[in-house]
């Protein structure tokens, strides 16, 4: 099998020439991401292996599927980049990795948290340039605290018992879904407004859907306490991020985590600092001395990325091997009500 492997990182290579060592898999390496301007490289290819920032719409299925490519394995959880509608009328498998380390990413989002209260990034600066005055570096008990949890999947649970069990917070959730395993550490789940006017900290480990886009933005910070911090560790598309400029300005968000941001697929995993970047919202995000932002590293730990080449190959492997998927793997469109 031939697997035309998109966006190129050298850690992305070295973690699957290992997992291939002992399989068939022949894997060609592709620096660029796939669009509609690069999917023509897809020429010759049984399968795709793309990422968070590859574009998979319809327009670029039509072609995969003129090339006879079969198989889209993502080589992450999240599947929004993928129009799946088209991809099942081409009769394309799209199969995922639904968990390569939720640990890291909650862990990043904790990381965050500390970090922005803190003020470790200004404290570092500040000692480098051999200042150890600590005026503006106060921060607040994280124990006690309210920490409301938007998205109680695996992370924002594993999230939720390192602030209850951790921290000693007072958390409380939101999901469409209730897990049993949150209710049974104790945390109420609660209605969104209820979380939104109740929560110091709001950490969001919500998928992207049409009903998450947009969670927190000119609806729903208003009623959110005044200083209020907020986390983003899962999708860019969960804050409408010009509502989130003006809480800013108007000092309604207290603190700003964001490791994920809605125009990111222009701007994440390469290196602008020798351009003027062109994304003024971004631009203006940075200058905030209350913002911390990352690059969509949460994930970014060496279980994490052992999980995405060994889960992905064995993806691969299974369905030119087998005929199919592990099902906790593949993803469909939705279904029509």
């Amino acid at each position: 099998m031939k697997l035309a492997f998109f966006g190129t990182k050298p850690y992305f290579k070295t973690a699957f020439e290992a997992a291939r060592a002992k399989t068939s898999l022949d894997i060609v390496y592709f620096e660029p991401t796939l669009t509609e301007q690069t999917v023509e490289l897809a020429k010759g290819f049984d399968a795709v292996c793309l990422f968070v920032n590859d574009v998979a719409n319809a327009k670029v299925i039509e072609s995969l599927s003129k090339f006879g490519i079969k198989m889209i394995a993502l080589r992450n959880a999240g599947f929004n980049n993928v129009d799946l509608d088209a991809a099942a009328k081409a009769g394309i498998t799209v199969a995922r990795v639904p968990a390569y380390s939720p640990y890291a990413v909650a862990e990043h989002a904790v990381a965050m948290l500390s970090c922005l209260n803190r003020h470790l990034h200004k404290a570092y600066a500040k000692v480098r340039d051999g200042n150890f005055e600590i005026t503006g570096l106060m921060g607040f008990d994280l124990h006690g605290k309210t920490i409301g949890v938007i998205g109680t999947g695996q992370i924002g649970a594993i999230f939720a018992r390192i602030m209850k069990h951790g921290f000693l917070c007072n958390v409380i959730a939101y999901d469409v879904y209730q897990s049993k395993e949150v209710q049974e550490m104790g945390i109420e789940y609660v209605p969104l407004d209820d979380l939104l006017a109740r929560s110091d900290v709001i950490s969001l480990h919500a998928p992207l859907t049409p009903q998450t886009h947009h969670i927190v933005g000119t609806d729903s910070i208003p009623k959110m306490k005044k200083g209020v911090t907020i986390i983003n560790t899962s999708r860019g598309g969960l804050i409408d991020s010009k509502a989130m400029l003006a809480a800013l300005k108007s000092g309604h968000i207290g603190l700003l985590g964001l490791d994920v941001y809605e125009e990111e697929a222009d701007l994440f995993y390469a290196d602008w600092s020798g351009q003027v970047i062109q994304d003024d919202i971004i631009t203006r995000f940075s200058t905030f001395p209350n913002v911390l932002i990352t690059a969509h590293q949460a994930w970014f730990t060496n279980e994490a990325i052992t999980t995405i080449a060994s889960t992905t190959v064995g993806n691969v492997e299974d369905f030119f091997g087998k005929g199919s998927v592990n099902e906790k793997n593949l993803v469909k469109p939705a279904e029509k009500k």
